[in-house]
């Protein structure tokens, strides 16, 4: 087993000196997750009624053949612009989503409570081993990529309810949009998978570097000490 004054001084490599950057670098990374997470819960955009198209029949009279109304839709709200006011339908405050995008609001609420999870988890740096808390976080952002994955995959099987139909048209249904278009918040929510499994990956990678850097035979202190402190002599 290496001696302590040793083992301190494989600790303050260059190595590790990096691996502290990085860490620094992918916990503010998850904290911008979070952020995201939130924005994509709560905002109305994920789907847009397309621009206004025209066609001119024999008779010379213009008619919108697709769109009836003009707004926009989340997973709890509903939006159309009435006398050029937009005015939205559907309970955030209560987490009542659009009956159709029960099942999508579940899985992006799933992702959203594991994301805050990873981010609290980071407060355990000061009670925990730094490898433990980077596997903790990783598995806790893998997690939210699978719950966020699913809740995008299964939200256009509810493109057929009423609700949609009254913004898109006759011809939506499900996995179809008709005349609406996918709008920034669903290519956001499909964004955030990709950087959680980033995270995820990066969090392993540190998680597996920090155990690396131990002496063989370590065994963490009690007391509930980091691994900086036990790596340190007295």
């Amino acid at each position: 087993m290496l001696a302590a004054r040793e083992a301190a001084a494989l600790y303050q490599t260059d190595f590790v000196r990096n691996a502290r950057a990085v860490g620094a670098l992918w916990a503010g990374c998850t904290l911008c997750f979070g952020v995201l997470e939130v924005v994509v819960l709560i905002q109305p955009a994920w789907v847009q009624t397309a621009p206004l198209t025209y066609q001119l029949p024999p008779s010379g009279v213009l008619f919108d053949p697709s769109v009836s109304a003009v707004g926009s839709f989340g997973l709890y709200q509903v939006c159309k612009e009435r006398d050029g006011t937009l005015q939205c339908e559907g309970s955030l405050v209560t987490l009542t989503p659009i009956p159709s995008f029960k099942a999508a609001a579940v899985f992006v609420l799933m992702a959203l409570v594991l994301v805050m999870g990873s981010v609290a988890s980071l407060g355990l740096f000061w009670v925990c081993s730094p490898g433990t808390v980077y596997k903790v976080c990783a598995w806790q952002q893998l997690s939210a990529a699978t719950c966020q994955a699913l809740g995008c995959l299964v939200f256009p099987d509810g493109w057929g309810a009423p609700e949609v139909r009254a913004l898109c048209g006759p011809r939506a249904r499900s996995y179809t949009l008709g005349a609406c278009t996918i709008h920034w918040a669903f290519t956001l929510a499909l964004l955030g998978i990709a950087d959680a499994l980033v995270l995820a990956t990066l969090a392993f990678v540190l998680g597996n570097r920090q155990d690396a850097l131990l002496p063989a035979g370590y065994a963490p202190p009690s007391g509930g000490r980091g691994v900086t402190s036990a790596l340190t002599p007295d």
